[in-house]
């Protein structure tokens, strides 16, 4: 059963290796992981579902990283030693991989020992109080919101019925193109995906998701439409509150922290 659910961003600056005195701007976002992380410890969880990409990830199928063990990885960012080796939990995953094939959901299996930022950033700052958890890497596909609300609902099933304390983490980022000075430079679709992303999570709104223009999503340069969508068709019908903890963007990239708590 799941029993944690939350949206993070994944920037490396969030980290004290690399974020560094950049973290002095993130003061809410650090606030709010911190109060996540806590939230996390008292769940109790056997397993923690991250949903995000990793260097493996597909346009026509979601992909299930398996690998014994998976180590975090910011060295791309210069961080040379944040390295920290999680175990898979190899049964949910054969839990999941087996029915979705059968009903046709597209998914499949890679191996990379590697967790890129997009799980290692989320695994570092919230699980240090949980040595013994087990990790299931989600990726995302490059498929359309449809597909991903019929894999969601079909892991759904998976995850609600498992004898195991399940926490599921989303990560991503939000809009990069906000003000001038961001990566993608100052796009109008960049502050409209922001504040329908963050509508979105405050209602626990999947239709809202649903209902936005693609062409729009994709202009907005972010990474985060897919992951929320997963996580808010595995919230579907039930009776999640959803707290948004934090949203900021002193660089110019949306960041969005949010708890959805279960009963």
């Amino acid at each position: 059963m799941i029993v944690f659910a939350a949206f993070v961003p994944h920037t490396p600056l969030l980290t004290e290796t690399v974020g560094k005195e950049h973290r002095k701007k993130l003061k809410k976002t650090v606030a709010a992981v911190q109060k996540l992380a806590d939230g996390l410890a008292a769940s109790r969880p056997d397993t923690l579902v991250i949903i995000s990409a990793h260097p493996t990830r597909h346009a026509d199928a979601f992909s299930i990283n398996v690998h014994d063990p998976y180590r975090t990885d910011l060295s791309r960012f210069g961080d040379m030693g944040a390295e920290r080796a999680f175990r898979p939990d190899l049964r949910l995953i054969d839990a999941i991989q087996r029915p979705l094939r059968r009903q046709g959901v597209p998914v499949t299996l890679d191996t990379d020992h590697a967790l890129d930022h997009g799980a290692s950033v989320p695994l570092l700052l919230l699980a240090e109080r949980l040595p013994n958890i087990r990790v299931v890497p989600v990726t995302y596909a490059g498929l359309d919101a449809k597909a991903h609300v019929e894999f969601g609902r079909a892991l759904k099933e998976v995850l609600a019925a498992s004898p195991s304390r399940i926490a599921v983490v989303a990560s991503g980022d939000l809009s990069h193109a906000l003000t001038p000075a961001s990566p993608e430079g100052e796009r109008p679709e960049g502050k409209v995906f922001d504040a329908a992303a963050k509508h979105a999570v405050e209602t626990c709104g999947l239709s809202q998701l649903l209902a936005m223009d693609p062409v729009q999503v994709e202009a907005a340069a972010e990474c985060a439409y897919r992951p929320l969508l997963i996580l808010l068709t595995l919230l579907e019908k039930t009776a999640a509150e959803p707290e948004l903890l934090a949203y900021e963007a002193p660089f110019g990239v949306g960041l969005l922290t949010a708890r959805f708590h279960l009963d």
